[in-house]
């Protein structure tokens, strides 16, 4: 689930070259500078906290956003060469130009000379140019700079690693895998995830009319009327009895000795259910595995609110409700306002027993799952620049869009040389991974495990389990795995 702080969380961030912005006359990075930036990756990181880094006005902040938007929701490009699209090839080629000679040799050899219009050259970095037919070609300099820095701050495609045979030995051959998990690992037991259009618990909060379905997860919203998240939490309350086969998965992993670190983003604690110990798993995003009193910060088992929480009853805090009853009687105890506003004197006063005074409210109880406007627990930063980056070997991610900072960044900040695998439903173009493996996460993971010669035992897999696996046509490393079709009898 994706409730890290957007805006205010401390982001894993690689310390780069600017920003390359086409429509600026300001000195454009100079040929190389992004080579050896490149060849840096891996040793040269840190933990930097957006709203403390100086030089950027809330216009800077606005149009970056707008730009992110336009970028993220536009479909992805079917490479068809022509006068406005890059054919697969042909993409490929601008993208290793840009990586040899840098920014502004690219830009010069092939916009500035004439040789490619800006249009044309934003498909060769995946984005489809539709919605901006008819916008003149400098209007599209800013998302050709975008698309440009980007590509620069990925990390590289290893060529060596491209089949699902490649996967599976990179597997058997791991010592130290990280795997980052996100909600697809769990829809196949009901569970929505959160960004789907059409399917995920997002979409439904817009169908109710919740024009941003986020603040539903806002801590500041929560303290002020916690009802909303407890009315719509029920769907979201985990089984503690069951978890998917890509979960024991996971748990094979550990047991081989080649997990290093699942870093998980759901908040469904079913990791813990599979048996994933607790020294090889970091919860991003908490976990209903715990619940805490707003109040008095005793914390309990999460399964101790899940009945009010089924019920849409905001829970109260017992320990709170027991001192209460413990004081003494007719101890009057001023009124803590919700809004932290105090009364003007000398209003109302004449009911000053009825206003200032009033019984003890017990606290509420928050599941430990981290709502916006939360900072992540210190254990994942000190986690992965500590102890995995010198260690990883392979980083296989599951399920995830890998949208939302700071897990997003990880792939960034690996050594160049570990191998990176991506399993899920729909591909990503943010990340340049070397093995995609398209379709349902449980089938893919089972058919790695046939193909490394492991056993995955779990009652969702059946018996007669066949799979197809076709390579994606104009994608070098990507697949699509489903079932075998049945031949009826």
């Amino acid at each position: 689930m994706a409730l890290a702080n957007l805006h205010r969380q401390p982001k894993l961030e690689r310390t780069s070259c600017n920003v390359i912005d086409l429509s600026s006359d300001d000195e454009e990075p100079s040929p190389g500078r992004v080579e050896k930036e490149q060849a840096k990756r891996g040793a040269h990181f840190e933990l930097k906290d957006k709203e403390g880094a100086g030089g950027s006005s809330d216009e800077d902040w606005e149009n970056e956003s707008v730009l992110n938007d336009l970028l993220e929701n536009a479909p992805e490009m079917e490479l068809v060469s022509g006068p406005n699209c890059c054919g697969p090839e042909e993409a490929v080629s601008y993208r290793k130009m840009l990586h040899e000679i840098g920014a502004e040799r690219f830009i010069l050899e092939t916009v500035t000379s004439g040789n490619v219009t800006v249009k044309k050259l934003c498909t060769a970095f995946g984005i489809n140019i539709t919605p901006f037919a008819d916008a003149p070609d400098e209007h599209l300099y800013p998302v050709l700079g975008k698309l440009i820095n980007e590509e620069l701050g990925r990390r590289q495609k290893l060529p060596q690693f491209n089949t699902i045979d490649d996967a599976a030995a990179l597997l058997n051959k791991s010592q130290n895998i990280i795997v980052i998990t996100g909600a697809g690992i769990s829809t196949s037991l009901g569970i929505p995830d959160f960004r789907s259009k059409t399917t995920g618990f997002y979409s439904k909060l817009l169908a109710m009319g919740y024009e941003d379905p986020e603040e539903v997860f806002d801590i500041r919203n929560f303290d002020d009327n916690p009802k909303t998240f407890y009315e719509l939490a029920g769907e979201i309350v985990p089984d503690l009895k069951k978890w998917t086969p890509t979960h024991e998965f996971i748990h094979l992993l550990e047991q081989k000795g080649k997990l290093l670190t699942n870093y998980t983003q759901n908040i469904d604690n079913l990791e813990s259910n599979a048996g994933i110990s607790s020294a090889k798993l970091i919860q991003c995003h908490g976990s209903w595995a715990t619940a805490t009193c707003r109040k008095c910060n005793h914390k309990v088992p999460g399964v101790e609110i899940f009945a009010d929480v089924k019920a849409k009853q905001v829970a109260k805090c017992k320990t709170c409700i027991q001192r209460i009853k413990d004081e003494r009687p007719g101890l009057k105890r001023k009124r803590s306002s919700n809004d932290g506003k105090r009364r003007k004197k000398g209003m109302d006063d004449d009911d000053d027993d009825d206003g200032r005074y009033d019984i003890p409210e017990p606290g509420v109880m928050k599941p430990d799952i981290t709502f916006f406007g939360e900072a992540l627990p210190n254990q994942f930063f000190e986690r992965i620049t500590q102890h995995d980056l010198n260690k990883v070997d392979l980083v296989l991610v599951i399920g995830t869009s890998m949208k939302v900072a700071p897990v997003s960044e990880i792939p960034r900040i690996m050594p160049p040389l570990v191998p990176h695998i991506y399993v899920s439903l729909d591909p990503v173009r943010h990340i340049n991974f070397d093995i995609t493996l398209l379709g349902q996460c449980d089938a893919i993971v089972s058919e790695l495990c046939r193909r490394t010669g492991w056993v995955l035992k779990h009652d969702m897999i059946p018996d007669d389990e066949a799979n197809v696996v076709e390579p994606c046509e104009g994608y070098d490393g990507r697949y699509k795995v489903f079932p075998k079709p049945k031949i009826p009898d």
